[in-house]
């Protein structure tokens, strides 16, 4: 090693004449595919006479013109001169391109211009070479890049702008092979240049492209007069020695932070270190020789970019080149991806190799013996099938027969009588050993498998799962999903075994065994070998009959832990168990079988009965578990004869090796029933042997006698019925149809697309598919032996009815298809497309994503990274402040949105929301990074751009900036700054009587706006998402839509479902699906949730998202990896839904009319009359009410995978007191004319009497006959009145009918 300080400078500023001669040689030679080293010397022989570039050093000025003089003297368009960024002091960063490569010649201009010529690394002042060799922030660049074992935080780029520059353009190109120039010995390094044991010298860090960097780093030095020697002599160090000139990185030294491992590790380069002299900054004089030294060696590194394999990736039906595939080859953990074109180069030594072409959304594609020879690049080119989504017209009886399977990785002469290659690794794998042998064959068949965890052991071991596919972590629409789990019970371990084995036999026969290939192909085949990894650590060898490593570390029997139908299991659930049961409720298994040991039998559901007695409880489906269980016993003979221990149970016999689970004895809270009964699955348990835990010199027996049985075990997913539901309007598949099969009481659902699975033997069937607002459909099937029967089902949906009868006076609601706009159905279709399997991961990939998630914004930090967003994104963005801190930091908001600050109440509008808790901080984080990612991606990928035009996004990303300043990074548990200054918790003040200044300029500037449809809020402590309310309540109104969006996140997150998370404060938290209601997690007053749902009605899930609350900021990146499909799917359901308008007849647009969604959610009409609500998929209920407006009563379907359009209009109300208007009239007229009479009649009588009483005394004196016939004659006149009134007309003055009534 140099000595001093430190032998390696991040750029050798005294090599500036060296790489320009070389660029000037290459500009000359450029046309040449490869360099011809004669013509190069004649070249440059004659540069060097009459250019004279080797008498001194090029500074700035002299730089530029020279570079500048060498783009400009070559033919047009072979040499092209550009910057990429600027140094600190503001000097250009200049990258001469040519035709055979490019050249930067002075990453670290500044500290050139320091340097001192003839200044060989011994200095009288500071540490040795350190004049020049840091930037003008002092800081090393070679020190500076993100490291792949890094202990601490991530190098901050603010200070290495010349990094920064360097990383971009890393990025933006794929280059294939670099060359690093350095000075301090003579030698060629490579990667990596540093251990995760961060050791000063001796460690050989070895990549998985140890050879090929070997190769590349000989390629240079043995053209090298002195390096190829090993031994430079360097002063100080002249006994330093390096085997044939070349040296690992790490071996040597350590460097973390080196470049050239970052181009190894993030980008697809190949990059090597080349110190060039022992002297760092030799003088001019020297330069001659050491371009002497060096020619030949550069030349050759450039040659060798083209070593390898090179081709192009393209889409088999378009022809279209396909950017961003990985090209994998086998053995090699280390991939690269296609450029532009679809174009690759892998740098690849000498030999023979498999290399698999992956790109998601289609099918990946193997080319076997790859023959890799000295010389140019063996081309090898693939075109990927796109993955096909379509399904089989609707057909009642279609039959399904064996396909003809492409074996795209056949060997040359491979036969049908091709021997599959049989398991060899045959030992008890203990947990280290079976976690490296998951790795190894995840490793090494990355085309076909993916390994992924449920979650932990009680005792923190992984509960592995190994996923073995042609499309590795998709579900294939209309492919079955398969599963196998072994040691349930820690020491019956044969099954753990066996599922080794079988990896390990498919992994090897894929592509070369028909039977296999066929099965990989059209199987999705997951394999758990170990449920209960603890227990198996406390078994031992040779076991029988103990219980000893039986339980889990708790003592508890899983197989006792299930719900159960008929016994209520009181044990508290186990980590294994519910890991396992989320598990099975997030993938569409159809059949399984759990592996069992201590008898030789498949056991089929019920497991157990009502009475608990030992006698036969039958399924619903007896007759095809019976079949599945024969197709497992009868290829293993000893299975098959029935009499599996004689020595232990002389008495026990099982018919054809099976038996029904109770008939056997009764196992309450077993797996295998639970699989029955609570999701799609089939599932036996299967006993491998009368040893619980044999030695290991009897595996390979195990594996002989199961091996057929395993393999037709999985074969019979193949049986039944299967298909697709579709709905009769769009032809999209439905989720959660019902599939019944008459006098069969056990019906199975549909998966996302629609796709079902029903396993049934053969016979006749009349199969009915309903689902909830259609009519149900029913076909007569004929199951055959053959293989399962495809029967497509489309339903027509019932809800139109309902809508046809409320616009007869109940006014108009219709679905709104408004086919007449194209831009609206393609993005329709772009929400259906990432609502699919992987389609977030299709966005993400085809997103540009370089974001510095390498640190913690300061308040300070976080204004400005907001103001510059808005400086760079203007037409885009908008700043604002919501209000003040108690310590006066503003609460920033910032809107992102195609005309952001203007009013479009026909887009839905989404909040994200962080920092309630200052002591919580990767919220803040994480709003940032999709904040930069959305304004990154903005008009450069079409999906980020439709959905940024299309929706009203806010990100608030600090409410608590106080409290945010208190808190201390690597703080896990620490309540320093979770309140704001004044010491309150703000997530208890969001009341009617907010007190601080944070929570008032939320809730009047946000919540009581009520314009949003959603709102995401980010806190810590905890890997969980929970939904309102935080209040004990007794019913959560809303409850399915709320958890859906809860679960929805959760389920994004790589690991946030599994409800493990294993914080080390509450080790032993389990959370089924990740999801909780706020107030079963941490019941509290005064949520934002709570009141953003009760008085701005819009729904809100609050997400934690680690267990630390501040944790190191090198954990940020992974942190935003994990999150950041889960907040792009919440950009893409508030699309969803339902999305309405409310007008009047005359078209005349309502707002504030109120929305009751399920007689319980209310929503009101924007300006415009438009609303949106989010709902959970299903059928829902709507009334909508107006002030001088009939209500109106419609129902909507709302789909998983796009929003449902309704339009209300509305009737004018001509109700009077709830009744209808001419009935009010009506009752109004008669009752009038009925008190007009009664008054007549009353005025008539005693008027009669007054008369009696005026004129009938004056008469009796007279003549009292004449006065009783004068009165009865005016009783008859009076008589006559009344009758001739009653038919008068009801407007009659009272004056008339006081006339008519006295004559």
């Amino acid at each position: 090693m140099a000595s001093g300080w430190d032998s390696r400078p991040p750029w050798r500023q005294g090599h500036l004449p060296l790489l320009l001669c070389l660029l000037l040689l290459l500009r000359s030679s450029a046309q040449a595919a490869h360099i011809k080293k004669a013509e190069a010397t004649t070249t440059i022989a004659g540069a060097e006479t009459d250019k004279g570039q080797f008498d001194h050093y090029y500074h700035e000025e002299e730089l530029g013109s020279a570079l500048r003089e060498a783009a400009a003297a070559g033919p047009p368009g072979l040499a092209r001169l550009f910057s990429i960024g600027s140094s600190v002091e503001g000097r250009p960063l200049w990258v001469l391109r040519l035709t055979a490569g490019l050249g930067l010649p002075s990453l670290n201009p500044d500290g050139f211009e320091r340097a001192r010529e003839g200044d060989c690394g011994v200095s009288d002042s500071g540490p040795p070479g350190s004049s020049g060799r840091d930037n003008s922030r002092g800081r090393d660049l070679n020190r500076s890049f993100p490291d792949q074992f890094s202990t601490g935080e991530p190098p901050a780029l603010d200070d290495v702008p010349e990094v920064r520059a360097l990383i971009d353009w890393i990025r933006r190109n794929k280059f294939v092979l670099s060359g690093n120039l350095h000075g301090g010995s003579v030698v060629a390094s490579y990667p990596f240049d540093d251990s995760p044991e961060h050791k000063a010298t001796g460690i050989y860090s070895k990549t998985s492209d140890d050879e090929v960097f070997k190769y590349l780093a000989k390629a240079y030095a043995s053209n090298h007069p002195i390096m190829k020697t090993g031994a430079p002599h360097c002063p100080g160090d002249e006994d330093e020695t390096f085997k044939d000139g070349i040296t690992n990185g790490a071996h040597w030294y350590d460097v973390e932070g080196g470049m050239q491992d970052y181009n190894y590790v993030w980008a697809n380069c190949f990059e090597i270190t080349l110190e060039l002299s022992c002297c760092k900054y030799p003088p001019a004089s020297q330069l001659q020789q050491e371009w002497e030294n060096n020619r030949e060696s550069l030349i050759t590194l450039i040659e060798k970019v083209h070593i390898g394999v090179k081709g192009f990736v393209k889409d088999l039906v378009t022809g279209s080149g396909l950017e961003n595939a990985t090209i994998s080859v086998a053995g090699i953990n280390h991939n690269i991806t296609t450029g532009k074109f679809g174009d690759f180069h892998r740098l690849l030594v000498p030999g023979t190799y498999n290399i698999t072409a992956v790109l998601t959304g289609y099918m990946p594609v193997t080319v076997n013996n790859i023959i890799v020879k000295e010389g140019p690049a063996t081309e090898v080119n693939f075109s990927l099938r796109p993955t096909v989504t379509s399904v089989i017209p609707d057909s009642t009886e279609v039959k399904v027969t064996a396909s003809t399977v492409a074996i795209l990785n056949s060997s040359p002469g491979t036969q049908s009588s091709h021997q599959p290659i049989q398991p060899k690794d045959f030992h008890h794998h203990h947990f280290p050993d079976m976690e490296i042998f998951l790795r190894r064959f995840a490793n090494e068949y990355p085309n076909i498998t993916r390994l992924y965890s449920l979650g932990k052991s009680v005792e923190s071991r992984e509960l592995y799962v190994m996923e073995i596919s042609d499309n590795p972590g998709v579900h294939e629409p209309g492919e079955p999903e398969f599963k196998y789990i072994g040691n349930m019970h820690g020491n019956e371990v044969v099954g753990r075994e066996l599922l080794l084995n079988l990896i390990e036999y498919l992994c090897k026969n894929f592509g070369t065994d028909p039977e296999v290939t066929d099965l990989v192909h059209s199987t999705r085949i997951h394999l758990m070998p170990s449920m209960n990894p603890d227990g198996y650590e406390k078994a031992q060898e040779g076991d029988s009959i103990s219980v000893i490593g039986r339980n889990n570390s708790n003592n508890f029997d899983l197989n006792r832990n299930f719900p159960d139908q008929f016994v209520q299991i009181t044990d508290p659930a186990q980590p294994e168990t519910i890991a396992v049961m989320s598990w099975m409720k997030a993938y569409p298994f159809v059949l399984s079988a759990n592996l069992h040991g201590g008898s030789l039998v498949v056991n089929y559901p019920f497991d157990d009965d009502e009475q608990g007695l030992a006698t036969y409880s039958k399924s619903p489906d007896d007759a095809i578990f019976q079949q599945i269980a024969l197709s497992y016993s009868k290829e293993n003979s000893q299975m098959f004869q029935g009499r599996p221990c004689k020595n232990m149970y002389p008495n026990e016999y099982f018919p054809h090796g099976i038996t029904n689970g109770a008939s056997w004895y009764n196992v309450p809270g077993g797996m295998q029933d639970w699989n029955y009964l609570q999701t799609n699955c089939f599932e036996v348990t299967i006993e491998l042997g009368c040893v619980k835990y044999p030695f290991e010199k009897d595996l390979p027996k195990f594996w002989e006698q199961n091996r057929r049985s395993l393999i037709q075990f999985m074969k019979q997913v193949h049986q039944g019925v299967k298909g697709f539901v579709l709905d009769a309007t769009d032809g999209r598949g439905i989720l959660n149809a019902t599939i019944s099969v008459a006098e069969i009481n056990h019906p199975v659902t549909t998966y996302k697309t629609g796709d079902y699975w029903r396993l049934l033997v053969p016979g006749t069937y009349k199969i009915t598919a309903s689902a909830r607002g259609y009519n149900p459909v029913t076909k007569n099937v004929t199951v055959k032996s053959e293989g399962a029967i495809q029967v497509n089902f489309t339903l027509v949906r019932s809800s139109t009815d309902s809508n046809n009868e409320s616009k007869k006076g109940k006014g108009d609601s219709t679905n709104a298809d408004d086919a007449s706009d194209p831009t609206t159905k393609e993005f329709e279709t772009l929400i259906k497309d990432l609502s699919a399997e992987n389609g977030l991961e299709d966005l993400m990939l085809r997103s540009s994503s370089n974001l510095a998630l390498y640190r913690y914004h300061s308040y300070k930090d976080l204004s400005e990274f907001l103001r510059g967003l808005v400086m760079n994104y203007p037409h885009i963005t908008n700043l604002t402040s919501l209000g003040q801190s108690a310590e006066y930091r503003h609460i920033w908001s910032l809107e992102i949105s195609n005309k952001p600050n203007v009013s479009e109440p026909e887009e839905p509008k989404i909040r994200f929301v962080a920092g309630i808790h200052g002591n919580a901080p990767v919220g803040t984080e994480l709003l940032l990074a999709l904040a930069e990612f959305l304004c990154l991606n903005y008009k450069k990928n079409p999906a980020v751009t439709q959905l940024v035009d299309r929706t009203r996004i806010v990100v608030v990303p600090s409410l608590n900036p106080d409290g945010r300043e208190r808190a201390q990074e690597k703080d896990c548990t620490s309540n320093t700054g979770q309140a704001n200054a004044r010491g309150k918790d703000l997530d208890t003040d969001f009341t009617n009587n907010a007190s601080q200044p944070e929570t008032k300029a939320i809730i009047e500037n946000l919540i009581q706006k009520q314009d949003f449809s959603l709102s995401v809020a980010l806190d810590g402590g905890s890997v969980l998402v929970t939904y309102p309310y935080d209040k004990p309540v007794q019913t959560v109104e809303n409850k399915e839509t709320l958890k859906h969006l809860a679960s929805l996140y959760a389920n994004n997150h790589p690991s946030m479902h599994m409800g493990q998370p294993s914080c080390p404060n509450k080790s032993d938290e389990n959370i089924p699906g990740g999801v909780m209601r706020g107030a079963e997690w941490h019941s509290h007053l005064g949520s934002m949730k709570d009141y953003s749902v009760t008085y701005g009605h819009c729904p809100e899930i609050t997400v934690y998202t680690s267990c630390c609350y501040f944790p190191s900021a090198a954990q940020l990146l992974s942190l935003w990896a994990e999150n950041k499909k889960s907040l792009l799917s919440m950009l893409v359901e508030v699309h969803k839904g339902v999305h309405g308008f409310v007008k009047d007849k005359t078209g005349k647009p309502i707002s504030k009319a109120v929305i009751v969604l399920n007689e319980g959610i209310k929503v009101h009409t924007k300006e415009g009359g438009f609303f949106h609500v989010l709902l959970a998929p299903g059928v829902h209920n709507i009334n909508a009410i107006a002030d001088g407006y009939q209500q109106q009563h419609s129902q909507v379907f709302v789909h998983h995978d796009a929003a449902s359009s309704v339009v209300i209009v509305f009737d004018t109300d001509n109700r009077i007191f709830g009744l209808p208007r001419e009935l009010v009239v009506t009752v109004s007229g008669a009752t009038m004319s009925a008190l007009i009479l009664t008054a007549c009649i009353i005025w008539c009588i005693c008027s009669i009497k007054s008369n009696r009483h005026k004129d009938g005394f004056h008469r009796l004196r007279q003549h009292h006959d004449e006065y009783e016939d004068e009165i009865r004659m005016m009783s008859t006149g009076s008589k006559k009145s009344l009758l001739s009134h009653e038919f008068q007309d009801e407007t009659d003055t009272e004056e008339e009918t006081l006339y008519s009534s006295k004559h």
